[in-house]
C-alpha cells in the first residue's frame, strides 16, 4: 500500500504538456551529519529530471531495501554487546590466580567505572551522532581525516581478529575436559578449522540470525551461574573474599585479564547502520549491557571464592566448572561446561559480525576497494567475513596469553586515538547533532577520560618486548598501506566507491547565515543513514 500511494503521488502531478506523467522529483539520500545551524552537511544529492522513470524506480528500490533488510532491535543488540565484551564469567578465573580473591573482586567492581562505563558512554554519544557501518572509523575520520580513520580501522580490525582467534581455542580447552582427544595434535588442529568454518557460515547467513542466536546463548550461558550463586549462599564464608598476598601478585596477567574481560564496548558501533533507530536503541542497549556484564562477573566470583576453600593456584580457565561441581554436584559442572562451549560460540559470532561490518563500512567510505562494500544475498559483508575468518585461522595457533597481550596492545593504540578524537570533536564541533550526549561539558568528559587513558598506558607498559615490536611493526605497516591504496585509487588499478567520509569542516556549524539564505528549506533534524527525503515539485 505504501508503494501504491507513492506511485500515485508521483504520477498524478502534471508532467508538462498536460498529460499524465511524473512531476519534478528531487531525491536526497541523507547521511546523519548535520550541524545545529541547519543544512545537510554530508548528503549525496541526486537531481531527477521531470518524467524520468529512474526517479520512481530509485525511491521504490530504497524503500524496498529499507523494508526487507531486517534491523537489529534492542534485545538482540544488548546480547551482541554482551558477547562483544563478556560472554559470561568464563575467563575471569586467571584474575583470581594472579591476584587472589580480593583483588579479583575489587578489580571487577572498580575497573568498570574507570574503563567500561566511560568507553560505553563515549560509544553511545558518537554512535548516535554517526549511525553508520564503520563506527569508530567514521568518528576518527570526522575528527582527524581519512588517514587516521584508516589507522583506527587497521588496528581495531587486527585486534578484533586476534580476539576472535581465542574463542575456537577456548572452545576446545573446555571440550578437551570431556574428550581428551582434542587436547593436542592433528585432531585439535582439524577441529579448530572445522569450528571456524561452521561458525563463519552461521555469520554469513545474516545478522538477525546472529542477533537472535546471541539472545538465546546469553540466557543459557548465565543461567547456570544464577543457580550456582543461589546454591552457594549456605556455604559462603565472607572472610574468604579478603584473601590476598601482594608479594605474589602477577600484575601483568592481572591487568591484562581485567582489561580483556572489560573492553570492546565500541565494537558494536560498526553495526550502527544495521540497528533499528540507533539514536534511541544504542544508549539503552549499552546501559543494559554494562549492568549485565558487571553483575555477570562479580556475582559468580563472590559465590565461587566465598563458598569453597581458597586455593589460588587452581583458578585458571575452566575452573568454574570444578567450582560448580563442588557447590552443586556433577550436573552443575556439566551445565557450566556446556554453557562455556556455547558462550565461546556467541563470542565468536559477535566479534565476527563487528569485524566484517567494519570492513564493509570502510569499503562504503572508499577507504577499501569497492568489493569490500558488496553484500551477500543475506545482507552480510561477504569479503569482510572471508578476510576475518582467514585471520582467525592464522592466529588461532598462538598461545592464549600471547594472543591476549597482542590484541590488548593494538587495541590500546586504537583507543588512544579514539579518546583523542572524542575530545577533539567536543572542542571543534560543539554544534554537531548528538542525539545522546554525555551530560558533562568538555572539561568534565576530559576529566572522565583521564583515568581510562592512564589505564591504557599502564596495560601497554606491561607488554613484552615481543608484543611491542610486532604491534608497532603492524601499525607502521598500516601507515604504509593507506598511501598504497590511495595510489591504486588514483591510478584506477582497483575500483573504489565514492568516498563519504566526514571531514571536520563538513560538520562545522558555520553559524554565519540563516537557513533561508543557505537555500535549504529542510527542517533541522538529524537524519538516519538510510532515510530518503522526497520533494514533489510542480514540474516546472
Amino acid at each position: 500500500m505504501r508503494l501504491r500511494r507513492l506511485h500515485r503521488l508521483f504520477c498524478t502531478r502534471g508532467g508538462g504538456g498536460g498529460g499524465r506523467g511524473c512531476g519534478y522529483v528531487r531525491v536526497r539520500r541523507m547521511g546523519p551529519y548535520r550541524s545545529r545551524g541547519g543544512g545537510v552537511t554530508l548528503a549525496r544529492r541526486k537531481e531527477m529530471e521531470p518524467g524520468s522513470p529512474k526517479a520512481l524506480e530509485s525511491v521504490i528500490s530504497d524503500l524496498h531495501v529499507k523494508r526487507t533488510r531486517p534491523k537489529l532491535g534492542l534485545v538482540p543488540l544488548v546480547a551482541l554487546i554482551f558477547y562483544e565484551v563478556s560472554g559470561g564469567p568464563f575467563g575471569v578465573e586467571d584474575s583470581v590466580k594472579a591476584g587472589g580473591p580480593l583483588l579479583a573482586i575489587v578489580g571487577f567492581l572498580v575497573f568498570p567505572f574507570v574503563w567500561s562505563i566511560p568507553e560505553a558512554l563515549i560509544t553511545a554519544e558518537l554512535a548516535t551522532a554517526f549511525p553508520e557501518n564503520g563506527g569508530y572509523v567514521v568518528w576518527i575520520s570526522a575528527a582527524f581525516g581519512e588517514f587516521w580513520g584508516f589507522q583506527e580501522g587497521w588496528c581495531k580490525w587486527i585486534s578484533g581478529v586476534a580476539d576472535n582467534a581465542l574463542y575456537p581455542v577456548l572452545f576446545l580447552d573446555y571440550f578437551k575436559r570431556v574428550v581428551p582427544l582434542f587436547a593436542d595434535g592433528p585432531a585439535r588442529y582439524i577441529a579448530l578449522i572445522v569450528i571456524t568454518i561452521l561458525l563463519t557460515y552461521l555469520n554469513y547467513r545474516g545478522l538477525t540470525i546472529v542477533g537472535m542466536t546471541a539472545v538465546f546463548l546469553t540466557g543459557f550461558s548465565l543461567l547456570p551461574f544464577v543457580v550456582l550463586s543461589f546454591m552457594s549462599i549456605p556455604k559462603i564464608r565472607p572472610k574468604r573474599w579478603g584473601a590476598v598476598n601482594l608479594n605474589r601478585v602477577n600484575w601483568g596477567t592481572y591487568l591484562n585479564t581485567l582489561f580483556w574481560n572489560l573492553n570492546y564496548w565500541d565494537s558494536a558501533s560498526t553495526l550502527a547502520g544495521e540497528v533499528e533507530k540507533p539514536q534511541r536503541t544504542f544508549p539503552k542497549a549499552l546501559m543494559w549491557a554494562v549492568l549485565i556484564v558487571i553483575v555477570g562477573y562479580v556475582v559468580p566470583l563472590l559465590a565461587g571464592t566465598g563458598a569453597i576453600t581458597p586455593n589460588d593456584a587452581l583458578w585458571e580457565s575452566g575452573y568454574f566448572a570444578d567450582v560448580g561441581k563442588a557447590i552443586g554436584g556433577p550436573f552443575l559442572k556439566w551445565w557450566i561446561e556446556i554453557a562455556a562451549l556455547l558462550s565461546n560460540m556467541g563470542l565468536f559470532e559477535a566479534e565476527m559480525s563487528s569485524d566484517s561490518f567494519q570492513l564493509l563500512g570502510m569499503g562504503e567510505m572508499g577507504m577499501l576497494p569497492k568489493v569490500f562494500a558488496k553484500r551477500s544475498k543475506h545482507g552480510t559483508p561477504l569479503l569482510g567475513i572471508l578476510f576475518s575468518a582467514s585471520g582467525v585461522l592464522l592466529l588461532s595457533f598462538m598461545s592464549f596469553q600471547e594472543i591476549v597481550e597482542f590484541l590488548n596492545f593494538l587495541y590500546c593504540i586504537a583507543m588512544l586515538i579514539e579518546f583523542a578524537a572524542f575530545i577533539y570533536l567536543r572542542l571543534s564541533q560543539p554544534n554537531l547533532v548528538r542525539p545522546y550526549k554525555i551530560p558533562f561539558g568538555t572539561v568534565g568528559v576530559t576529566v572522565m577520560s583521564i583515568p581510562a587513558i592512564g589505564l591504557i598506558i599502564l596495560v601497554m607498559c606491561y607488554a613484552s618486548w615481543k608484543t611491542i615490536v610486532v604491534s608497532v611493526g603492524l601499525f607502521l605497516l598500516g601507515m604504509m598501506t593507506y598511501p598504497t591504496l590511495q595510489h591504486a585509487k588514483a591510478k584506477r588499478w582497483v575500483a573504489f566507491v565514492d568516498p563519504k567520509v566526514v571531514r571536520p569542516a563538513d560538520v562545522a556549524d558555520s553559524g554565519a547565515a540563516p537557513q533561508a539564505e543557505r537555500g535549504d528549506p529542510e527542517p533541522r533534524v538529524p537524519s538516519g543513514s538510510n532515510s530518503v527525503h522526497i520533494e514533489l515539485g510542480s514540474g516546472r
